[in-house]
């Protein structure tokens, strides 16, 4: 089943998501939405350089950590 978010919910959203100190999980568990349809929200929304750009932040940063996103 496919959640339909509000605009200021998918904002709040993509703002968790770009920001380095909120994982997907606790994404999950404040909209219900899974790591899979972050990234999704996020392809949509965001321009493609900047989403690429988000991509990889998220991959160099999870490689140096035990426990990023």
């Amino acid at each position: 089943m496919k959640k339909i978010f509000l605009d200021s919910e998918k904002s709040e959203i993509i703002e968790m998501a770009l920001s380095d100190h909120i994982s997907f999980k606790q994404i999950e568990y404040q909209y219900g939405i899974k790591e899979k349809d972050v990234k999704k929200l996020m392809r949509e929304n965001l321009k493609e350089k900047s989403y690429k750009a988000w991509r990889k932040r998220v991959k160099q940063f999870s490689s140096r950590r035990d426990f990023y996103k």
